[in-house]
């Protein structure tokens, strides 16, 4: 599946301007029409309920001009028969004609809601599925707006315009079949019209879907810059980018205006067009059929059922081509949400890492690189020993996190191996090796939910003792308490009701708690005051025997008593050993040791 689709990334390296990278990729609407009805297989029922009810409203809407026919001509004594039975029977259509029309929304509305649901669980299975790598390249805003306006769009046209598209057509054939039966003559010139219609739904409907298209992307991306703004807000204010943020909010929403009214401006002309077409088609009947009544062909009656039929078989073609528009949006709509379900899943697939509580991790000859041709990591070789404490250090950019990132297999590598205990970790299922390791980023991320359920993230099935021993060896027992409803109190906006260090106590104690074998603590407590970084690294020790542990960090004070420091620059290790070796080499490390205690300047 295939689309124009705005990227924004999140790869080191890559600047604002370089991160929306226009791909054009051509359109397979058929192929996602396929799709898209694949959906309804599943509805049999539903589907095959709501055609009976389409198909009946159709034949009461057809054959009610009939009756209308036969009491003009009682009237002008054209024919014989009961007024008042014909009247009768043509009020019975008329109502059960309107009656079908409820069922039909009623229908369409469950079908649609059932569909989009089916949808819905489908697009969001993948994205829980897909490697990280595909968020971190693609708008967190468009990704969203997949799930939200796009399907919102398809769940519209399931239930609205489907359904008159099928009780159009299904008219359209009726009346045309009854037209005919009435007089061919007068049917065929009525006919001309519909050449007409076909001629300006064809070029309009181009325009349409072009533009529709565009509207759908630049929406994807508003919402990318509305949910950057609000996820940095504070950023945005501290640095004074409001004029320049709105700036940017207004071109993109400019853009989309014009792509909007574009949209809007070529689908409405449709209608007009339409009606224009249906006029020609009422004097082109009031004409001929004038001419045929005085030459007998034709009676009063069938000209009066004619003129409703006529309008009756312009009606649903202007509706359908007033639908046409939204109806190219959800195909577009469509189109982008299958374009996420056919991404590549991350694959799980692997022998699960083996049991024991030893968790030596070699790095060998690693090499990677977040785009092809700039390598961040050069022929990378470490053994972190089990039960030891590794620190990486180093200036930004180095490649620590990135190494973080490959133990995890949120990237692969593009050479060399990792192993955990002489298992290759590409033979490891990611879900086996992410059990067995534990994680606490710099950039705290807690759910909308109870602190106790935030705690047991990484291990469900964790019992209240553990849970408590996690609470204390993290120091947030006290912070804990304080809060209104202690561990049932609910984190609100991601852990926004409470403050950052807090935070990142509790991501510390989540981490305690999955018990894992190895532990990363990427700058862990940058967040937390003196003090309590003090207590923490206390309880880290208890914590940390016999575990292998990395530790990413820039405050050097907190890894001093590593087994191992490893210095690495530009994606390569420089120097390793203990705190005193370092320092007494002189080297990179003594040199930022000495910047951040002795007052060098940086």
């Amino acid at each position: 599946m295939s689309e124009p689709r705005k990227i924004e990334s999140n790869i080191p390296g890559m600047n604002r301007r370089e991160r929306f990278v226009e791909v054009e990729h051509a359109e397979n609407v058929g192929e996602t029409i396929k799709r898209i009805i694949s959906y309804f297989v599943h509805e049999k029922i539903l589907v095959i309920g709501m055609l009976g009810i389409v198909i009946f409203g159709t034949l009461c809407g057809v054959y009610a001009p009939s009756l209308q026919s036969k009491a003009i001509d009682i009237i002008a004594g054209a024919a014989e028969g009961s007024l008042s039975r014909v009247l009768l029977f043509m009020l019975l259509t008329y109502l059960l004609y309107s009656s079908s029309q409820l069922v039909q929304g009623l229908l369409g509305a469950n079908l649609s809601q059932r569909i989009v649901k089916r949808m819905r669980e489908e697009l969001f299975g993948k994205i829980v599925d897909l490697p990280v790598k595909y968020l971190d390249t693609h708008s967190h805003g468009d990704v969203m707006s997949r799930m939200t306006n796009d399907i919102e769009n398809i769940s519209t046209t399931v239930s609205q315009s489907l359904p008159s598209l099928f009780s159009g057509v299904l008219t359209i054939l009726g009346t045309v079949a009854i037209m005919f039966w009435y007089c061919w003559q007068l049917a065929l010139l009525s006919c001309i019209t519909v050449l007409l219609t076909v001629a300006a739904t064809k070029i309009l409907s181009k325009k349409v879907r072009k533009f529709s298209r565009s509207r759908q992307r630049l929406l994807g991306e508003l919402n990318g810059t509305v949910e950057e703004m609000v996820s940095g807000y504070r950023t945005v204010v501290a640095y004074n980018h409001q004029d320049i943020t709105v700036d940017e909010f207004c071109n993109t929403s400019d853009s989309l205006t014009k792509a909007g009214i574009r949209t809007d401006v070529v689908s409405g002309v449709m209608g007009p067009v339409m009606n224009c077409i249906g006029n020609i088609g009422f004097v082109i009947i009031a004409a001929f059929g004038g001419y045929f009544a005085l030459t007998g062909l034709i009676s009063v009656g069938v000209i009066s059922a004619f003129i409703v039929y006529a309008k009756q078989f312009s009606r649903p073609i202007n509706e359908i081509a007033q639908i046409y528009g939204q109806l190219q949006t959800a195909i577009a709509g469509a189109e982008r949400v299958f374009y996420v379900i056919d991404e590549a899943s991350e694959d799980k697939t692997g022998e699960a890492l083996a049991e024991g509580l030893a968790a030596t991790v070699d790095f060998r000859n690693v090499k990677f690189s977040y785009e092809k041709g700039y390598p961040v990591i050069h022929d990378f070789t470490l053994t972190v020993p089990s039960g030891k404490k590794v620190a990486l250090v180093g200036a930004t950019g180095s490649g620590k996190t990135t190494v973080v990132n490959l133990l995890m297999r949120f990237y692969d590598i593009d050479s060399g191996e990792i192993y955990i205990n002489n298992q290759n970790i590409e033979d490891i299922a990611r879900d086996s090796l992410r059990r067995n390791v534990a994680i606490v980023l710099q950039d705290t991320v807690l759910f909308s939910d109870t602190v106790r359920n935030n705690l047991k993230y990484g291990n469900e099935n964790a019992s209240e003792k553990q849970l408590e021993e996690a609470v204390e060896m993290s120091r947030c027992r006290e912070m804990i308490q304080m809060l209104p409803q202690g561990y049932e109190t609910v984190l609100t906006g991601s852990g926004e009701n409470i403050s950052q260090g807090q935070r990142q106590l509790l991501a510390i104690a989540r981490a305690f708690v999955a018990d894992p074998k190895i532990l990363i603590l990427d700058e862990a407590t940058s967040n937390v005051d003196t003090r309590t970084e003090k207590a923490i690294q206390d309880a880290m020790q208890l914590v940390m025997q016999n575990r292998t542990s990395i530790i990413i960090a820039h405050r050097l004070s907190t890894i001093r008593d590593a087994d191992i420091i490893v210095v690495m620059d530009k994606g390569r290790i420089v120097e390793s050993g203990s705190h005193d070796s370092l320092l007494a080499m002189k080297g990179r490390y003594y040199e930022l040791y000495m910047t951040q205690y002795a007052g060098f300047a940086t």
